[in-house]
């Protein structure tokens, strides 16, 4: 290995697996890998950070680009990156330099650059602290206390956590851990899958990060060094979720405007002078806009404007000098990496290099950013539960709303912050004595629900998904990774009971309203993708919720007092001021005690299941998975969306939002999905190698790349890709130097060098590459005789094949007859890949050199050519699948200017066969008299398709 560089491996799923000397030579090959495959997905994230997004997304960028200015997230990244250890930020700049050196390389074939004219920016040491910080900034769902201000304000404070329960603009997970008690093997399992808004590309980039130090495989965020979620040493392993914990607070400001321009806030020792600078907001396609940057002592001013008469306004609300909806409108965000200038990315290195669960337990006390419940295991059988991060300390009223400003009351205490839970895993003897969590033995938990950081929030998820997974955990033992599958893809809706057993006591209900009733309280409450029943029920869920926000007990906050439609705060938070997705996400609590009488409720439930049943009398419910599809986040939206590639990414799924399969829809919005599992993972301390994992899309975020959405049936079905360990089952490609120049090969991912790379039909070299509308990418490789032999012969033995003469050939004759084609000079096979699939068995051949050529008179440029296409299966099949491919082999062949006529020889009898040939603009022949079959020529000219 040169010095400097690194070694590049990929898996047959196209997943990075690094190889280098050290660690700083290792962060620069993560950097580099992360350029080639994510180059469009790491400047959208530098972008996003800075505030500078609408300088080439357009207006719809404006809005997040004037919170990110106002909220100092760059700055803060920079404060963060001063106050890192040495030697913490010479690994974070060597990461850096890494993706600095790729990321031309890698926006070359991003074809998402081209589309908006950006080209690749460059960045700084401190970039990763600031992907991570705008990343997270929402994490903890400060815009939720600004909804509660609002129901406070209208309907009375008694009622401001009437709505509490997993809102839309928190992130929550699934995490499991089996002790070896319930193992197969005796050593521990974990297990789970982090919700998130699914983006495109992932939030995750499977990799492996391999040094004499360490060796570590894991889930990295793009734009980020090392492994901070989720990862294996191969000795100890990890995972987080969502702690749901409040540890940012909003202040209602006083300001006013001096004479010299400046602005003056009011705090517990009168007015002061705070900061305040302008910035320009570049907009693709319109008109800069100036955002004024204010900041007092609490923090950032991230809502309201200071007019030049003192007033307060709203930036960003389409109607600015409305009334404000609430009294002061001049808001600042107070969080803890802008007060300590600390993110905790000491904590990175430290995490790759434990071998220990008191390891990685050490590693986390220094940890800030956001605040997670955290499961780890290790070899010895030593287990961790705790919540680690940072949460200051002050009066229980900044977690519910805005509070005053000026009131010294409610002021962070300098310097302390909250002790964090932690408990033992399984009874046995925890880090500091505490008693073990609730629930079977041998089994810890963590789904965002009130348990271990009860302490710490206000709001969480509903106890359904925590409870299903200990139910199913608990039912047995001898768990294999394999076996957590049925875990992750569980998709009982607990949170059902509550509206079925209120349509089971609904009164006065007509005959189909009847029926409906008793088809729902005989569904098994599952919401799979193939249910119609899950369907009605989801119909029926949607009913209620509109007839509640119809209901004048919620008027002050509903219609055309949704604060949705406030002009007193940004449009960019109205998806947490929305009322109909609280409604919605609040169901079963409204539908418990507190807002309607009993009578009423069931009133309200009845008229639905009459609408409901009427309605599915005229239209019967489709399966639940034709409508709960994925609607996944692009800063750039397909430029083709009724391609394949578009609709490959918007698969139809089982689960709903409370599930253990949590893909999570809007009740009473939408049946469609954005957040959901973000990845799947399963980390096995007996036997690394037996590891799972799978994202929703693929390794590379390049379109086109045969890696780019490879992974998505594994997703959708549930199933997931194996953990490979063994470098030798890799597939190398050329050593790479980052040190002060541009690598000259493109091991993105295609172009291995050593033997062992054909193995992969999707990682060989392409002889020909096309992307035809509506299909997909097609690739031409070479047949690997010895390789590809099962598939060939699984091809040539099939019934569809008869005419290709190789029905009773073994698996070693079909090796050899492509082991002589390969010889050849003359003739050439491939395998035609449809989006890095196998799809069909291309060959070519002279036919001055072949024994056709005895049977006609062959012209100078004739060219010959064989096809056998497999069969399409599934989502594959689609309409002119077969004239997709021919489009891609006749360009390629006649891509050969030498090549004046294209020749085909299919038997005789097989009409299907000739009736295409006609179609795309053959002219059939002679029949010609062959050893093996009567054949009929045929001939497609240049002149024939205008290329002449």
């Amino acid at each position: 290995m040169p010095a400097g560089g690194f070694e590049l491996f990929r898996d047959d799923w196209g997943i990075p697996h690094l190889r280098a000397a050290d660690p700083l030579a290792l962060a620069r090959a993560q950097g580099h890998a992360t350029a080639l495959d994510r180059a469009w997905q790491l400047e959208t994230e530098r972008h996003r950070m800075l505030g500078t997004s609408a300088s080439h997304l357009g207006a719809e960028a404006v809005d997040w680009d004037r919170f990110v200015r106002r909220a100092r997230i760059a700055d803060t990244a920079r404060r963060c990156f001063d106050r890192l250890a040495p030697e913490t930020a010479a690994w974070v700049t060597a990461y850096v330099d890494g993706v600095n050196d790729g990321l031309g390389e890698g926006a070359a074939h991003a074809t998402e650059f081209a589309a908006v004219g950006l080209a690749p920016g460059r960045w700084e040491p401190w970039t990763p602290l600031g992907v991570w910080l705008s990343t997270h900034i929402l994490f903890a769902g400060f815009p939720t206390k600004l909804w509660r201000e609002e129901v406070a304000r209208r309907l009375g404070d008694d009622r401001m956590t009437l709505f509490a329960t997993d809102g839309p603009g928190t992130a929550g997970s699934n995490g499991w851990l089996l002790t070896g008690a319930r193992t197969a093997t005796g050593a521990p399992l974990i297990a789970g899958d982090p919700h998130r808004f699914i983006e495109d590309p992932g939030v995750y980039q499977q990799i492996r990060l391999a040094c004499p130090e360490f060796d570590v495989v894991g889930l990295a965020v793009p734009g980020v060094p090392g492994i901070a979620h989720f990862g294996h040493t191969g000795h100890v392993a990890w995972a987080i979720t969502n702690a749901m914990a409040d540890y940012q607070d909003l202040y209602r400001e006083r300001l006013r405007r001096t004479g010299d321009g400046g602005v003056e806030a009011l705090g517990p020792d009168g007015w002061y002078r705070a900061h305040v600078h302008t910035e320009t907001i570049e907009v693709a396609g319109a008109d800069p806009e100036r955002v004024e940057v204010i900041e007092t002592d609490r923090g950032p001013v991230i809502i309201g404007d200071v007019a030049e008469d003192g007033a307060a306004g709203v930036a960003g609300s389409e109607a600015a000098d409305a009334a404000p909806a609430a009294e002061g409108t001049l808001i600042s965000l107070r969080y803890p990496p802008r007060v300590t200038g600390e993110l905790g990315f000491d904590v990175l290195p430290a995490l790759l290099r434990a071998r220990t669960v008191a390891d990685v337990d050490t590693a986390l006390d220094r940890w800030v950013e956001p605040v997670n419940v955290v499961l780890a295991a290790d070899t010895a059988g030593d287990t961790l539960h705790r919540v680690a991060g940072h949460v200051p300390v002050r009066p229980y009223a900044n977690r519910l709303r805005v509070v005053p400003a000026e009131d010294p009351a409610y002021a962070w205490r300098e310097g302390e912050t909250v002790p964090l839970p932690r408990t033992a895993v399984d009874g046995s003897d925890g880090l500091d004595g505490s008693d073990s969590s609730d629930g079977p033995a041998g089994i810890a938990v963590m789904a965002n629900e009130r348990g271990l950081a009860a302490p710490l929030g206000v709001e969480f998820a509903p106890p359904h998904r925590a409870h299903r997974i200990r139910e199913l955990l608990g039912a047995g033992t001898g768990w294999t990774p394999d076996a957590q599958a049925a875990v992750h893809t569980d998709t009982l809706l607990a949170s059902s009971r509550r509206l079925l057993s209120l349509l089971a006591w609904a009164p006065g209900l007509g005959p189909a309203a009847e029926r409906l009733r008793d088809r729902l309280l005989r569904w098994d409450r599952h919401m799979d993708a193939d249910s119609t029943d899950a369907t009605l029920y989801a119909r029926l869920r949607t009913d209620v919720v509109h007839r509640l926000a119809a209901h004048p007990a919620l008027k002050g906050v509903t219609g055309a007092d949704d604060p949705w439609h406030s002009p007193a705060y940004p449009a960019l938070f109205r998806p947490w001021l929305a009322a109909v997705p609280r409604i919605g996400y609040a169901l079963e609590s409204l539908l418990t005690v507190g807002l309607l009488p009993y009578e009423d409720r069931l009133a309200l439930v009845a008229a639905s299941a009459e609408a409901v049943a009427a309605a599915a009398d005229e239209t019967p419910p489709a399966p639940w998975g034709e409508l709960h599809r994925l609607s996944p986040w692009q800063a750039l939206p397909d430029l083709a969306p009724d391609s394949s590639d578009a609709q490959a990414i918007r698969p139809g799924v089982a689960g709903d939002h409370d599930c253990v399969l949590s893909t999570s829809s809007v009740p009473g919005v939408t049946d469609l999905f954005a957040r959901g599992p973000a990845a799947r993972y399963v980390w096995d301390l007996a036997r690394r190698e037996d590891s799972r994992w799978a994202v929703p899309f693929g390794a590379s975020g390049v379109p086109g790349s045969a890696h780019h959405r490879d992974q998505t049936p594994l997703w959708v079905r549930g199933a997931l890709a194996p953990v490979v360990t063994d470098w030798s089952l890799l597939h190398r490609t050329k050593p790479h130097r980052t040190s002060h120049h541009r690598t000259e090969e493109n091991p993105a991912m295609t172009a291995p060098t050593e033997p062992a790379a054909s193995a992969t039909p999707a990682l060989r070299p392409a002889a020909h590459e096309q992307k035809v509308e509506g299909f997909g990418t097609v690739r031409l490789v070479p047949v690997d005789p010895a390789a590809d032999a099962e598939l060939l012969h699984g091809w040539v033995t099939e019934e569809r094949a008869r005419f290709w003469g190789m029905a009773d050939h073994t698996r070693e004759q079909v090796r050899e007859i492509y082991e002589f084609v390969d010889s050849l000079p003359t003739h050439h096979a491939y395998l035609a890949l449809r989006d890095g699939v196998p799809a069909a068995l291309f060959q070519t051949y002279e036919p001055d050199a072949d024994p056709v050529g005895e049977c006609y008179d062959v012209q100078p440029g004739d060219f010959g050519i064989h096809l056998l296409i497999a069969a399409a299966e599934g989502e594959g099949a689609v309409k002119g699948y077969t004239d997709a491919l021919l489009t891609a082999f006749i360009a390629y062949v006649f891509s050969d200017p030498a090549h004046l006529r294209v020749v085909v020889e299919p038997d005789a009898r097989n009409e299907k066969a000739l009736a295409r040939m006609v179609r795309v603009g053959f002219e059939l022949g002679p029949e010609i008299e062959k050893p093996e079959k009567t054949a009929r020529l045929a001939f497609l000219t240049r002149a024939a398709l205008g290329l002449a």
